[in-house]
């Protein structure tokens, strides 16, 4: 094979490389660009196109911009995350509460190679009214989730709820705001924060069955 025609090839494979590019491979780039306090709605297309290995025009065959990107990869860190707590939850042993697996889980995806837990967090407080209403929507399915699991206990316990979706609203706003404090912490502060998120779930629980007996009586 001659030298132009070798060129020729290289730009070929170099070209098909390029169109094989999907949506997936462009959140992975935006996702490793991350550092230890940047938000992804703060990269450039530029910088995830290159870190990706294509053309900027290219990124637009998948996302019209960095925002709808962005909220892509909110609803993805929402729905794996939904994911995992469920499978933590159906891993169940006798000896360990729904509450303690449910946050240990959870904690578990702050450091998770996908940076889940991360993005949420980010975009939660950094990121524009766009994207603080993605974080709401998914900490909505969340809540909603939980008030669920909260009324289907009281058929099965007796042991209501006062206003279960506003007990399930205040235990998932916790859980956020202590993985946020998480982010940067040591291996044994990690494991205490758990410890103390597990007892105030608890007493939110408590207080919320308590408040619901004195509603009956």
């Amino acid at each position: 094979m001659g030298i132009r025609a070798r060129r020729a090839a290289k730009k070929t494979d170099a070209s098909s490389r390029r169109n094989q590019v999907s949506a997936q491979d462009l959140m992975d780039a935006a996702v490793r660009l991350l550092g230890a306090h940047r938000s992804v709605s703060t990269l450039s297309l530029r910088e995830i196109a290159r870190e990706a290995g294509i053309a900027p025009n290219s990124f637009y065959r998948h996302f019209r911009d960095v925002d709808e990107l962005t909220v892509a990869l909110i609803d993805q860190a929402g729905r794996a995350l939904r994911g995992i707590i469920r499978e933590a939850r159906q891993r169940l042993s006798m000896e360990r509460s729904a509450i303690r697996t449910s946050v240990e889980a959870f904690m578990e995806q702050v450091d998770a190679e996908e940076k889940h837990i991360q993005v949420l967090l980010r975009e939660m407080s950094t990121g524009s009214d766009a994207f603080r209403q993605a974080v709401e929507r998914e900490l909505n399915y969340f809540e909603d989730e939980l008030r669920d699991e909260l009324e289907r206990m009281e058929k099965l316990t007796g042991h209501a709820s006062y206003q279960p979706a506003l007990t399930a609203k205040a235990i998932t706003r916790l859980v956020v705001a202590m993985g946020a404090s998480a982010v940067e912490q040591t291996p044994e502060q990690r494991a205490e924060l758990i410890d103390q998120t597990v007892v105030m779930i608890r007493m939110i629980m408590e207080g919320s069955q308590s408040l619901a007996k004195k509603k009956r009586k």
